[in-house]
């Protein structure tokens, strides 16, 4: 028991430093002792590794410029009218306001389509037929940010958000003022 407190107090310790600089940080945390109470002689002892790195947030709570992550995570335009979802299976991001419309639906989509546009890794890009939207969500990302999950890369631009996969040139990129699937 004592372990498991010694554990969280130094993850605890490390976040709030982290918290506190804005850098990335790399925790590696060693946990030695017995699996549990056992009576009688001495119990064989484990050791748990555990490394995390995390990036702390930049000024004003926005994701650094070329911010990694590992699990599903929501970003927005600076201007909030683009809202994404990434990680390392695909990326996905709906507009609010455009001067643009998207193709007609293709046969089966019976929900909202052409709202957004995603992007399958090793896949091509195409409109979204869904009933959900990727708006509203997630910490605005600066203009000249980036935010990458595997090989899918996003970049915050005035003129809107590209997103591409690195291994296969495919992508596209979503404004106000059009769309480019490439």
């Amino acid at each position: 028991m004592a372990a498991r407190l010694a554990f969280a107090a130094v993850i605890a310790l490390a976040l709030a430093i982290m918290a506190c600089g804005g850098e990335e940080a790399t925790v590696t945390v060693t946990e030695t002792g017995a699996p549990g109470p056992t009576p009688g002689p001495p119990a064989a002892t484990s050791t748990t590794t555990t490394e995390q790195t995390t990036t702390a947030a930049g000024d004003g709570g926005n994701p650094p410029a070329d911010l990694t992550v590992d699990e599903l995570t929501a970003f927005s335009s600076p201007t909030g009218n683009i809202g994404c979802y990434i990680d390392s299976g695909g990326v996905r991001c709906d507009i609010g306001d455009r001067d643009w419309e998207p193709p007609p639906a293709p046969p089966g989509c019976e929900l909202d389509y052409g709202q957004g546009i995603e992007l399958r890794a090793g896949g091509r890009a195409g409109f979204v037929c869904a009933g959900d939207t990727a708006l509203g969500g997630g910490e605005p990302l600066d203009y000249g940010s980036s935010i990458a999950a595997g090989l899918l890369r996003c970049e915050s631009e005035e003129s809107g958000m590209t997103c591409r996969d690195a291994e296969t040139g495919r992508g596209f990129s979503i404004a106000v003022e059009g769309y480019e699937i490439f």
